[in-house]
């Protein structure tokens, strides 16, 4: 009995030191758990102010911009000399060691004041109406640097018409203008502009003529369409078709937009719902243009056709001009139709 006693008292200071160990245990880990929270909270607030640091050291503010400003109305006042040719007002504006730079290529000097004012007066010896304008949905800004200076941005369209050729100039443009400090001269021109439109006004001139491929009056192109023109009329509707290529695209001008076969076949079924093609026949005689440029190769044919609307027997007549494009294979690959729809209404 002593001994059960003895044995049931050591049993029970086993279970007393192993609940306490236990204890103690779970409140090393607890703290240890809270000493890792306290950490990382410091890691993720340190953390959370380099980045914040790290965003406000960015930013640095180096002016002001404007879209109304002195300086905009001195560079306002210069588009104006140069779309009239005013070469006084404009030697006014201009400081007298202004540079005119090349943007797009390496910022290269194109020349001086004299360069511009030679230019101005250019445009006003070899272009109608000329004039300066805002490029739609643009506006100039003034800017106002702490480090380069006050700049005007423009981006503007240049317009004319070339007295020599009629050839019309919509040039787009974007200058940026250096000011002087009180906004009263230009200084420098940085000019971004593609001049490739001017290439069609030197290729227009007189002393340019130049042969741009040869005009057939006999052509296999030429009795394509003949031959698919008379199968449309005589209801083979496979034989007509058999000349165009299976993606050819038709452009209508009573049309909206470009149409693919299968549109444009459902656009005349609804036509020739109404309607019979009573007649059909060529007017004058077509031309085959095979161009040097670009490669194309053009039938243009000219037709007469009479319609009789079938619910009543009226008679309208119409004409039809067609452009054909042709691919080396010698199908059409498009199809230009000019005539009056609405006589069809």
């Amino acid at each position: 009995m002593e001994f059960s006693n003895r044995s049931k008292g050591y049993i029970d200071n086993c279970k007393a030191i192993v609940q306490n160990s236990f204890k103690i245990l779970l409140l090393f880990f607890v703290t240890y758990i809270k000493q890792l929270i306290i950490k990382m909270k410091k890691v993720i607030y340190l953390l959370s102010f380099l980045f914040v640091f790290s965003l406000n050291a960015q930013k640095n503010k180096n002016g002001v911009i404007y879209d109304k400003h002195p300086g905009i109305d001195l560079i306002t006042a210069f588009h104006s000399a140069q779309a009239t040719g005013d070469l006084e007002k404009a030697g006014e504006i201009l400081h007298d060691d202004m540079q005119w730079v090349d943007g797009n290529n390496n910022d290269r000097v194109w020349g001086g004041k004299q360069r511009v004012l030679n230019n101005i007066n250019w445009f006003k010896n070899y272009f109608d109406y000329v004039s300066f304008n805002d490029t739609e949905g643009a506006y100039p800004d003034y800017v106002e640097t702490k480090r380069s200076g006050n700049w005007v941005y423009s981006w503007f369209n240049v317009y004319g018409i070339h007295k020599n050729t009629g050839v019309k100039l919509d040039h787009p443009v974007l200058r940026l203008y250096a000011l002087n400090k009180d906004n009263s001269k230009i200084l420098r021109i940085i000019e971004y502009s593609n001049k490739i439109e001017f290439n069609r006004i030197w290729d227009a001139r007189p002393q340019t003529s130049r042969e741009n491929g040869k005009i057939y009056i006999n052509h296999d192109n030429i009795n394509s369409v003949r031959k698919a023109m008379y199968s449309f009329f005589n209801g083979d509707m496979d034989k007509a078709w058999s000349f165009f290529h299976e993606n050819a695209t038709f452009e209508d001008i009573n049309e909206i937009k470009v149409m693919s076969t299968e549109e444009i076949k459902a656009r005349d079924a609804e036509i020739f719902g109404s309607w019979d093609l009573v007649s059909l026949d060529e007017s004058g005689y077509p031309d085959y243009l095979e161009y040097d440029w670009r490669d194309s190769k053009v039938v243009q044919s000219w037709w007469n056709m009479k319609f009789s609307r079938k619910s009543d027997k009226k008679s309208v007549d119409v004409k039809v001009l067609f452009l054909d494009d042709f691919d080396n294979e010698g199908k059409i690959i498009k199809r230009y139709l000019y005539w009056n729809k609405s006589l069809l209404n």
